[in-house]
C-alpha cells in the first residue's frame, strides 16, 4: 500500500505502508514460512535442516520458520509432509502522567462515532447502550507510545497480557518475545488504532469511543517503523488464541488488524482459522491500495474486512468541523463516499462493510514523549470503529461467533451504492469530486445500532 501523508494544522492523513517482497536469485537466503500437514516432531525437524536453519516453531498449528537460499523452496515444497511454504512476507502498518479518568465513556463525540451510531452531538451523549464493558480487544499493531498514560485510563490497558514480538523475515532468526518493547513504540500507528476504539484524553478533554470500556490488549507484531513480516504476525494471532482458551475462556475476544499484505500468508492463514476455532472474533483493514486490490488477512474469508469511507460535510465548518459536526439521523448515505485509496474487491476477495476512514483524529507523536494529535486516513483507521463494534455487540450477546459476527453486520449495514460525491479538501477549501464503484463498499455503511437492535 502507498504511503499519504497530508499535513493540515499540524495534523497529517496517513495510509498504511506495505512493501512487496521482491523475488530473491537463487544464491541468497530467504526466510519462509512452513505449514505441515502432520504435527512436528523431532525426525522432521532433523530433516529439514537439511535444507537450512529452523528458526521458530509453532507447535501450536503444526507449523516453523526457516531461513533457506531461494532454490531450496521448491524442493521443501514436495516433502509429503509439507502443506504449504512460501516466503515469509512483510506487512505494513516517555513520560509517565496518567489520566484521572477510568473510561471515556461520557466523552466528547467526533464525526466518526455519530456517522457509526454511538454517540451523537456533544458530551455525555452515547446512544447506544452497550460500551464494551467484559470484552477484550486485541490490537495487533506497533504497540503504544511511551506516553500512553497520558491518552488513556490505565485502567483500559491489559499490562498483564500486553506482549510484543519480534524478529522474522528469516534474516532476523527466530521470532521471540520481547519484554516491554510493547509500550516504548515510535510509530504511534497502534496509539491512533487504539484510541478509536476506547477514546482518548485530548490535553486534559475526554473524547469518547466506539466501545469506551472494553480492555485493550496491545500485541506489538509490527517494528518501530510499522512494518514486519507475517511469522510474527501469526504468532500474535496464536498468543490471543491461546489467551481465549485460557484466561480468557470467559470472555469475549476480538482482534484488530491495521495491516496487511498483498497474499495470504500460510502461517497468517492457518493461525487466523485456529483462533476464530477458538472463539475468537477478528477484523482487519481492507488494505489502500485502491484498484489495485485487498490486502491480506483482511481479504481473507473468514476475517470481517472494512472499507474507509468519508463525509461529504468534512471541512464546511472550517477547522471545528470534526467534534461540532451532528451527522443526521437516521444515517444518509448520500452524506457519505468511499475515499480513493480504500481497497477494491477482486475476483477470489471478500470485502464485508464501510467505516470512516478518512479525517480521524486521535493520538499520534511524532516526538517521542510530547503528546500531539493528527488527522490520520486510512482503513488502518476504519477497522478499529468495526472492531469497537463487533465489543459492543460481544457484549449484548457474549455467545457471539465470528461467522455471526460478519452476517448481523451485512444485513444491518446501509447501503451504499456505487456513486459520486463532491468534497473539500481540508487544503484550502478546493471543491473536488471522488467516485468508486459497487466493489469498493461491501454490504455498505456499519450502523452500530441497527446491528445491535438485530441481535438476540
Amino acid at each position: 500500500m502507498k504511503k499519504i501523508i497530508v499535513f493540515v494544522l499540524a495534523a497529517a492523513m496517513l495510509c498504511v505502508m506495505t512493501i512487496p517482497v521482491f523475488a530473491a536469485s537463487d544464491n541468497s537466503s530467504i526466510g519462509v514460512n512452513i505449514l505441515l500437514n502432520t504435527s512436528v516432531t523431532d525426525e522432521i525437524l532433523s530433516e529439514l535442516k537439511a535444507y537450512g536453519k529452523v528458526n521458530d516453531v509453532i507447535y501450536e498449528i503444526d507449523a516453523l520458520t526457516m531461513k533457506i537460499k531461494a532454490d531450496e523452496l521448491s524442493a521443501i515444497k514436495n516433502l509429503p509432509y509439507v502443506a504449504a511454504a512460501n516466503p515469509d512476507a512483510e506487512r505494513k502498518g516517555a513520560p509517565i502522567d496518567t489520566v484521572l479518568a477510568d473510561t471515556m465513556i461520557d466523552g466528547l463525540s467526533t464525526w466518526d462515532l455519530d456517522a457509526v451510531n454511538v454517540t451523537d452531538y456533544g458530551f455525555d451523549n452515547r446512544t447506544v447502550a452497550q460500551s464494551g464493558e467484559g470484552v477484550y480487544v486485541a490490537v495487533l499493531d506497533t504497540g503504544l507510545v511511551d506516553s500512553w498514560r497520558q491518552y488513556f485510563p490505565e485502567e483500559r490497558i491489559a499490562e498483564e497480557y500486553a506482549i510484543s514480538f519480534g524478529g522474522g523475515g528469516g534474516e532476523n532468526g527466530t521470532v521471540s518475545d520481547q519484554p516491554n518493547k510493547w509500550e516504548h513504540d515510535q510509530d504511534s500507528h497502534g496509539t491512533h488504532v487504539t484510541s478509536t476504539i476506547i477514546g482518548y484524553s485530548l490535553s486534559g478533554t475526554p473524547v469518547n469511543g466506539v466501545a469506551p470500556n472494553v480492555t485493550i490488549i496491545p500485541v506489538k507484531v509490527l517494528n518501530q517503523n510499522g512494518s514486519g513480516w507475517s511469522s510474527v504476525i501469526a504468532r500474535g494471532i496464536t498468543y490471543v488464541a491461546e489467551l481465549k482458551e485460557g484466561p480468557l475462556a470467559d470472555y469475549p475476544v476480538i482482534i484488530n488488524m491495521s495491516l496487511g499484505g498483498p497474499e495470504l500468508d500460510v502461517l497468517e492463514k492457518a493461525a487466523i482459522d485456529r483462533a476464530i476455532e477458538a472463539g475468537v472474533i477478528i477484523v482487519a483493514a481492507a488494505g489502500n491500495e485502491g484498484e489495485a486490490g485487498m490486502g491480506y488477512p483482511g481479504a481473507y474469508e473468514p476475517v470481517i474486512s472494512v472499507a474507509a469511507s468519508g463525509y461529504v460535510g468534512e471541512w464546511e465548518l472550517g477547522s471545528a468541523w470534526w467534534y461540532t459536526t451532528d451527522v443526521a439521523e437516521p444515517i444518509n448515505p448520500d452524506d457519505f463516499y468511499i475515499t480513493d485509496f480504500s481497497s477494491r474487491e477482486l475476483a477470489g476477495q471478500d470485502l464485508d462493510v464501510a467505516a470512516p476512514g478518512s479525517w480521524i483524529v486521535g493520538p499520534y507523536q511524532v516526538n517521542s514523549g510530547q503528546t500531539s494529535y493528527y488527522f490520520l486516513g486510512g482503513t488502518s483507521m476504519a477497522s478499529p470503529h468495526v472492531a469497537g463494534v463487533v465489543a459492543l455487540m460481544a457484549e449484548k450477546y457474549p455467545a457471539l461467533t465470528a461467522e455471526m459476527a460478519e452476517e448481523y453486520l451485512e444485513d444491518s449495514a446501509i447501503n451504499l451504492d456505487a456513486g459520486t460525491r463532491t468534497i473539500l479538501d481540508g487544503l484550502g477549501g478546493t471543491y473536488y469530486e471522488i467516485s468508486w464503484g459497487s466493489d469498493a463498499t461491501g454490504a455498505g455503511l456499519v450502523d452500530a445500532q441497527a446491528v445491535l437492535d438485530m441481535l438476540p
